[in-house]
Parts: C-alpha cells; sequence; structure tokens
C-alpha cells in the first residue's frame, strides 16, 4: 500500500458512532478522507469539527441515502467524478434492529426490506460501481463492516414477508455482507484487491446500538478495528478473512457454503442490476 498520507480512504455513514471516529483517526494520520452521510449539515458540521480538531485540510463529503439504490449510484458517481483513485473502501454504514419501529416491517425506497437493503444491497452495489477505480487505485482494501449476530439466510424468504424479526433481519443482512466479502475476495485473488470483513465488537456505544440494548463497549474500540484491518502493513495481501476484533474468526457456516454464495449472488444481481 503506499503511504496513509498518500491514500484516498471512503468511510460510509461516517456523522456519527464508529466511522465518525474512524474518519477522525485517519484525518489524524494523514489520509484523505471521504466522510459519507444522508445530512449535508451533519456532514458539513463533522468535516469542520474534523479539520479544527486534526488540523487536516485532506476532507471532504458526499451524500447518499443509502436505502435507495439510485442514490447508492449517484454516490459513486460523485466519487469516481471527483477522485482518480481511493485506496480503501469501508463500507461501515448500517441500520440495526431499532430501525424497525414496533416490530414492524420497515422498507427501503425501492421497497426492500430496509435492514437487507441498507446492510447489504447498498455495500454489494456501491462496491461493484466503484471497482473501476479501486482498480486503478491496486493495491487496494475493500473492508465490510459486518456483525458476530449472523443466521442462515432462508432464500425462499430472503425479504422475510411471511414473518418478520428486526434481530433475525439483522442477523442476515450481516450474513449477506460476509457471503459477499468472500467472494469478493475469490473473484479478486489474483489482482492486488482484497476484501475482508469484521465484527467491531459487541453492544459498542453507537446510536444504532442504543437504539434497541444498552451499550457494552467503546465505539473508539470498534474504530479501532475499522482502522486496523483497512491500514495495517501486516495485512498486506490478507483477503477473504472475518475479523473478531484484531485476529481472523469464523463466520456462520453458511458464509463456506458455495451454493449459498452463488443463490445470494443471483439475488443481488436481480435487485440491483449490478455483478
Amino acid at each position: 500500500m503506499r503511504p496513509i498520507e498518500e491514500q484516498t480512504i471512503l468511510v460510509t455513514g461516517s456523522t456519527d458512532g464508529i466511522g465518525r471516529i474512524a474518519v477522525e483517526k485517519l484525518a489524524q494520520k494523514g489520509a484523505n478522507v471521504l466522510v459519507h452521510g444522508r445530512n449535508a449539515e451533519k456532514c458539513a458540521a463533522t468535516v469542520k469539527e474534523i479539520r479544527e480538531k486534526t488540523g487536516s485540510q485532506k476532507l471532504s463529503y458526499y451524500l447518499g441515502d443509502l436505502s435507495s439504490l439510485v442514490a447508492v449510484q449517484d454516490l459513486a458517481q460523485a466519487i469516481q467524478s471527483d477522485h482518480s483513485r481511493l485506496d480503501v473502501l469501508i463500507n461501515n454504514a448500517g441500520v440495526g434492529p431499532g430501525a424497525a419501529s414496533g416490530g414492524n416491517r420497515p422498507l427501503s425506497e425501492d421497497g426492500h426490506e430496509l435492514l437487507f437493503a441498507v446492510n447489504y444491497l447498498a455495500p454489494y452495489l456501491l462496491t461493484h460501481l466503484l471497482m473501476p477505480v479501486l482498480r486503478r487505485s491496486a493495491p487496494a482494501r475493500i473492508v465490510n463492516v459486518s456483525s458476530a449476530a449472523q443466521e442462515a439466510i432462508d432464500f425462499s424468504e430472503v425479504m422475510l414477508e411471511r414473518s418478520y424479526d428486526p434481530m433475525q433481519a439483522y442477523a442476515r443482512s450481516k450474513l449477506a455482507l460476509t457471503m459477499f466479502t468472500f467472494d469478493m475476495a475469490e473473484q479478486f485473488q489474483a489482482t492486488e484487491i482484497t476484501a475482508n470483513c469484521l465484527h467491531p465488537g459487541s453492544l459498542l456505544d453507537t446510536k444504532m446500538v442504543r437504539d434497541f440494548a444498552p451499550p457494552q463497549g467503546s465505539a473508539e474500540s470498534g474504530a479501532e478495528v475499522e482502522i486496523y484491518v483497512a491500514t495495517a502493513a501486516d495485512l498486506q495481501g490478507t483477503t477473504g478473512l472475518y475479523f473478531k476484533g484484531k485476529r481472523p474468526g469464523r463466520a456462520h457456516d453458511q458464509a463456506y457454503d458455495l451454493e449459498a454464495r452463488q443463490k445470494l449472488r443471483r439475488v443481488s444481481q436481480e435487485l440491483t442490476g449490478a455483478g
């Protein structure tokens, strides 16, 4: 990898929580950091605060509601229009079970189950759309923020239309992201693009967690895991791993099932038109 001062790093969902801390730490290290969020005022405030705190002027922000596939397309187009390289893509943005108010089944702008759409379909599409700039920047890294909460996907009921449980929806969306990571790692094994995913820690003190459970760990510890997987020199060339903290771990068994991954790939292609 290039020295971090020469790297351009995109962190989705980075105006709050783990992502917000990660972009500040990356800015302190001298990286060119791309902040992402849904609200322009919040994005601008985040960039302003980090500039004042770190002295770094190498920050910019991009808007995009990841519950909309069109917005994801616009986000990818804006980034590629403004930047000739992207060394690291950190798919950090996500929504938790608390997004399903009262246990109701929430839907994305495109009519898909919301947690599956934001936690999986959005990073799936964004990653595919940003592949041209990632290829030009190789060696490059894709880092997907998954979770230890993983549950096997029922491919006859991907959108949980018959019965809905928010925690089940969350766990399935995070397993889907892990399966996608392993697929990407195999697809680009002969290149200098690596793909890894991680569990940043359980019930960290973020708004997403506070919406449904009492926090039990610091958001800063989760940000440190993200930065390690995204930038550590000793991980150069490491690909296709699921990290629990800073150590490789074992994902759900379905993540290693090639037939299940093929089914997920077909569903993803049908829903997004990518891949």
